[in-house]
């Protein structure tokens, strides 16, 4: 093999096995030791979570498209009429 075949055989198991360390390291077996002052609340339902994380983002889009388009119409409301 060249010497610049080498090096990217090199480098790309040096970045592998970088990742895959960092992947251990942070992997949620870690998550299990509780830290001092750590007081975790009860866990959210099924429906809990579908609300927070699916039902309200997508109210607050429509909130926020409805305001936008209520002001767009008035804003052309006003420039027909002037």
């Amino acid at each position: 093999m060249s010497n610049k075949v080498n090096k990217n055989v090199l480098r790309a198991g040096t970045i592998t096995a970088g990742t895959a360390l960092m992947l251990l390291m942070s992997s949620p077996a870690f998550a299990l030791t509780r830290d001092d002052g750590d007081d975790p609340g009860p866990g959210l339902s099924v429906i809990e979570t579908l609300g927070l994380y699916v039902a309200l983002p997508i109210v607050i889009f429509l909130v926020i498209a409805g305001l936008v388009m209520v002001g767009d119409k008035s804003r052309k409301q006003a420039g027909a009429k002037g």
